[in-house]
């Protein structure tokens, strides 16, 4: 080997002895780092425990942290504010952005609850027990069970707590459940919505029809009659046509038959209710019932001169399905043939329907719409 050749070699040697020094410092200062998170001396006081023997901890720095029944460092001390809920879950409290914010975390400090909320509040109702969250952002309020699991599928816009009563409060109604040792009972609900430029409330109180129901559904169903008196008064299939409907759904105008009618005007909803129908299969049945005030310019068949008339008229909208998900009109229809007319015009009319009907039998009515 010569003299160049043994340079190389010693190099080379040098060079990996260098490396193993390197990396062994390196693993030594790694080991001494990790583990200087996770020791006893690190707990300044222990507080509470969750009965398994788990217990929050606070380090020396304020911070809080949980340990097993070992006294074992399970979550590091990251957390201002720490409590323990249901579920094996924690109320957890940091600063994020100079705000104070509130989530969850399971006892490996993983967050299963977003840290979005200003406050998470535990209430109890005898055997029952539940959180109220107050979002950060817009005091919106979700609800939890003793898990930390939702209870609804939304948020809500406000909520109060009354002795055995809570009252959520949403974009489209407001809703009264009685608490109890089971949990929560629908027990009232009130929907208000615009159509046609008119406002109308639906005041629901039948508690063992509101055990059937829940906000979603309720607020759909009330949502499609809505769609449902824009299409009978202007006759455009385009307002149900996001409705979910059978294959022999069918939608009727109001007085499709009525050819002396000029135009028709909802002005108000005077009364608007949901009830259950009767169903011929084994699916849950409902109907909403819609009073409709009515204008209605139709011609007077002697002088043709245009005439005004007002009324009320009953519509009635059928669904069945037991969820929002489920949920499918069946049918809209208003329940009179033709308007009430003064005496003299409804004997004038009686007598062009019979007409007209006896020679149309076979046509097809273009103001029913079959889905």
């Amino acid at each position: 080997m010569t003299k160049h050749m043994r340079f190389i070699v010693s190099v080379l040697f040098i060079i990996v002895i260098l490396l193993a020094v390197a990396l062994t410092r390196f693993y030594s200062s790694t080991s001494k780092s990790a583990g200087s998170g996770n020791t006893k001396s690190d707990i300044s006081r222990l507080l509470a425990s969750d009965g398994s023997g788990n217990r929050i901890f606070e380090d020396n720095n304020g911070l809080y942290g949980l340990v097993d029944s070992s006294e074992r460092i399970i979550a590091a001390p990251e957390w201002l504010e720490l409590s323990f809920a249901g579920g094996n879950r924690c109320i957890a409290s940091k600063r994020i952005s100079g705000k104070l914010m509130t989530g969850c975390v399971d006892y490996e400090g993983n967050v299963v609850v977003p840290l979005i909320y200003r406050d998470i509040t535990p209430h109890s109702y005898g055997d029952f027990s539940f959180y109220t969250a107050e979002s950060s952002s817009d005091n919106s309020c979700v609800l939890y069970d003793r898990d930390m699991k939702p209870l609804f599928s939304r948020s809500w816009n406000s909520c109060s707590i009354s002795g055995d009563q809570i009252v959520l409060t949403g974009d489209k109604g407001v809703y009264t459940y009685s608490l109890s040792n089971s949990g929560f009972a629908l027990s009232s609900a009130k929907i208000s919505g615009n159509t046609l430029d008119c406002e109308y409330t639906m005041e629901m109180s039948n508690k063992l029809l509101l055990q059937r129901l829940d906000p979603d559904m309720l607020e759909e169903m009330t949502r499609i009659a809505g769609k449902y008196l824009e299409f009978a008064f202007t006759g455009s299939g385009e307002y149900i046509s996001d409705i979910r409907s059978g294959s022999r759904s069918v939608f009727s105008v109001l007085f499709p038959d009525d050819k002396r009618i000029l135009s028709k005007k909802l002005t108000d909803i005077t009364k608007i209710y949901i009830y259950s129908a009767k169903s011929d299969d084994d699916v849950p049945h409902f109907a909403a019932s819609v009073t409709a005030k009515t204008e209605l310019a139709y011609t007077d068949e002697e002088d043709k001169a245009p005439q005004t008339l007002t009324g009320e008229y009953k519509a009635v909208i059928e669904f069945s399905g037991s969820s929002v998900n489920e949920l499918t009109t069946i049918s809209g229809e208003f329940l009179q043939s033709h308007p009430d007319y003064p005496i003299q015009e409804q004997e004038k009319n009686s007598e062009s329907t019979e007409m007209a009907s006896s020679g149309s039998n076979q046509e097809q009515n273009t103001e029913r719409i079959t889905i």
